[in-house]
């Protein structure tokens, strides 16, 4: 069986934790050894940390996501550094700029500040940071130039900028995640872009339960649909695959089902990334096996800093 590492996702969305333990064991089933799971705010946090202390397989990030920034309390960097000083298996995510449609909405200077603060902090925990970019690759390039290098890496999740920007990016470190948000692009762009990017530096995610990949193939889909009760998630503001249309039911877990049981409220599950390795191997004219060991390796390097659950592990 192949072996794959989901280098971002939430697994403790409110949308989903009423099926969390399947939607593990099913992933660990197809293959998913890790999943690196990002905070979003102070509000989850401490979902984040229990998870991962329920779960080998969960590496813990925290993080102030730039969709809530308003959101945060006046203490909340004191907070975010007494979380990593508790964990110190924890890297720092999800952070990053928002110039999409609801990023419009926060003040983008306050974006700016929180983001720096916390890249800032990651770089001197020597720590990973899982990096949210929305319509704000001209602002970030600039940004990370004056804080880094970052020895200890940056991943660009859900990566969906220029093949031209790759370059200058991974002169200070950074990794280039590639979700089912890939498919959204038109195909000759994402294969240069994907071209461009290091092999040592491309790494493999879901960001489930968001970004359910553009399949053709939609029996081939993992999914979970979505309670219709529950609020959107923040998470959800990137630029999405087309939805299929269809019929949603309640928030029930999945295995494999036909097109017609998709609806356009159906969430990403985690064992997808067999979906985006597929894609993604096809396009860079590679065998699956080969990327997957590929992106696995990579995965484990970056996540293998002092204290992490992988080099524990490895100590065992």
């Amino acid at each position: 069986m192949l072996k794959l590492f989901d280098s971002h996702c939430h697994l403790q969305d409110h949308r989903i934790s009423n099926v969390v333990p399947k939607l593990i064991t099913t992933a660990l089933d197809n293959g998913i050894v890790y999943f690196s799971v990002n905070g979003t705010s102070e509000k989850d946090w401490h979902v984040v940390k229990e998870m991962s202390d329920s779960y080998p397989c969960i590496l813990p990030s925290f993080g102030i996501h730039p969709l809530r920034v308003a959101e945060r309390t006046p203490n909340w960097f004191s907070t975010l550094k007494d979380f990593f000083e508790a964990n110190p298996c924890a890297a720092v995510g999800e952070i990053g700029l928002d110039k999409g449609t609801r990023g419009k909405k926060v003040d983008f200077a306050d974006q700016i500040e929180i983001f720096q603060q916390q890249l800032q902090l990651a770089k001197e925990l020597e720590r990973p940071a899982s990096v949210h970019c929305v319509r704000a690759f001209g602002d970030l390039l600039p940004l990370m130039k004056s804080l880094g290098p970052f020895p200890a890496g940056v991943i660009l999740h859900s990566y969906l900028g220029s093949a031209e920007m790759v370059p200058e990016f991974a002169k200070l470190g950074a990794y280039f995640s590639f979700s089912g948000y890939l498919m959204s692009l038109k195909q000759s762009k994402a294969k240069k872009m994907l071209k461009s990017v290091p092999s040592e530096r491309i790494l493999l995610e879901t960001d489930a339960p968001d970004g359910l990949p553009k399949c053709d193939n939609l029996d081939s889909l993992f999914y979970i649909e979505k309670d219709s009760s529950r609020p959107e998630d923040h998470n959800a503001e990137v630029q999405k695959a087309a939805s299929v249309n269809g019929n949603s039911s309640n928030n029930t877990c999945c295995d494999a089902k036909s097109s017609s049981a998709v609806g356009n409220e159906t969430l990403n599950h985690p064992a997808n990334i067999k979906t985006v390795l597929a894609y993604v191997a096809s396009l860079l004219d590679v065998n699956q096996k080969e990327l997957a060991d590929l992106t696995y390796d990579n995965a484990s390097r970056l996540f293998s800093y002092e204290g992490s659950k992988l080099i524990l592990k490895g100590q065992d």
